[in-house]
């Protein structure tokens, strides 16, 4: 008898543990990875869309607000300030078409706390689950003042106001740090303080997922390193590499060229299957021209071809090409393939 209780007792707990491992983001934690990534990669037209996805989600106005205000500790006032400027401008846009989104709980500070460093302490030993020394060890004795702006403001003013729990805040840093390189170490910390809070591997892979779309591979990638999931490739064995080699007749060659250069740039800008469009005339003979393109996959190419910029493109030169040859190429390095263009700042 006792041998069948704790089977079934073992059989609960485990149908249990396996319930939380396999929690998926709602829609309001989806909207707020996303948010908190691409405000800190600083991609303001793709934020424009996300916040109007996050308000139909059922995000409030003062829990965005709130977001854009935690975000600055770890990407900067800019960025902060540039995401809640574009927020106004949605929320204004929204309502001048009659949409009036939910405020939501108010954002109140209480600012008579005697002691903020201890109150930020506190915060961070029940966030990480260990005692936090005072001064921090490490960073804390080098440079005391850091340890108490991190405590005292960010740890005590900052997470004080509870219109976003600690599991949503940590969302949120946990997206800006996934979507920032050279912040591993933070990265690691932040996501063993995140399952503190209850998030799980799961919700972690989703996350890494989101930030693939928003960000990159690469980014989504040191999530899913160190949380223990398989890495995706970074070039696909089915990336498209072509070179065009095109003869223009010389007397639309100016024309030609203005062209081709809205269509890249529209191309690059505009299409995430796009690697490369990089566009090249020879010196000694402009009417020679050389495009390296480079395209995730086969699917990104055929999507390209039937976007209007390619289109208008097509159409509006073809008088003017004398000749055309493309030419598939074959990278013989593609691993380096990815650092290509980091040297270009």
């Amino acid at each position: 008898m006792k041998f069948k209780i704790f089977t079934l007792l073992f059989t609960t707990f485990t149908l249990v543990m396996n319930a939380q491992n396999q929690q998926n983001l709602d829609k309001k934690q989806s909207s707020l990875v996303s948010i908190s990534s691409l405000t800190a990669v600083g991609n303001l037209e793709d934020l424009k869309l996300e916040l109007n996805k996050a308000l139909d989600s059922g995000l409030t106005i003062n829990e965005i607000k709130e977001a854009l205000v935690q975000l600055y500790a770890y990407c900067g006032f800019p960025r902060s300030l540039n995401a809640i400027n574009t927020f106004k401008t949605v929320l204004d846009e929204r309502k001048s078409k009659g949409i009036n989104d939910i405020e939501g709980k108010k954002i109140i500070v209480e600012n008579n706390i005697d002691d903020k460093y201890e109150q930020g302490r506190k915060t961070l030993e029940t966030l990480s689950k260990t005692p936090q020394s005072k001064p921090a060890k490490g960073f804390g004795e080098f440079a005391p003042r850091i340890d108490t702006f991190l405590k005292e403001h960010l740890f005590a003013d900052i997470f004080v106001s509870d219109v976003l729990t600690y599991q949503q805040r940590e969302l949120v840093t946990i997206s800006a740090l996934a979507s920032l390189s050279g912040v591993e170490s933070q990265l690691q910390s932040h996501i063993n303080i995140g399952k503190n809070t209850g998030i799980t591997d799961n919700q972690l892979e989703q996350l890494a997922n989101l930030i693939q779309e928003s960000v990159s591979k690469t980014q989504a990638n040191t999530v899913r390193k160190i949380i223990g999931k398989p890495l995706v490739p970074i070039i696909q064995n089915d990336m498209m590499i072509r070179i065009s080699e095109i003869e223009i007749i010389p007397e639309f060659l100016e024309e030609y060229k203005s062209i081709l250069k809205e269509e890249s740039s529209a191309s690059v800008k505009l299409e995430k299957g796009v690697i490369a469009i990089f566009p090249m005339f020879q010196q000694k003979n402009p009417t020679q021209i050389r495009i390296v393109e480079m395209y995730a996959d086969k699917e990104a190419y055929q999507f390209h071809l039937q976007t209007p910029h390619f289109q208008h493109y097509k159409t509006s030169t073809l008088n003017m090409v004398k000749s055309l040859e493309l030419i598939d190429m074959t990278a013989i390095d593609s691993e380096t393939m990815q650092e290509i263009f980091k040297k270009l700042k």
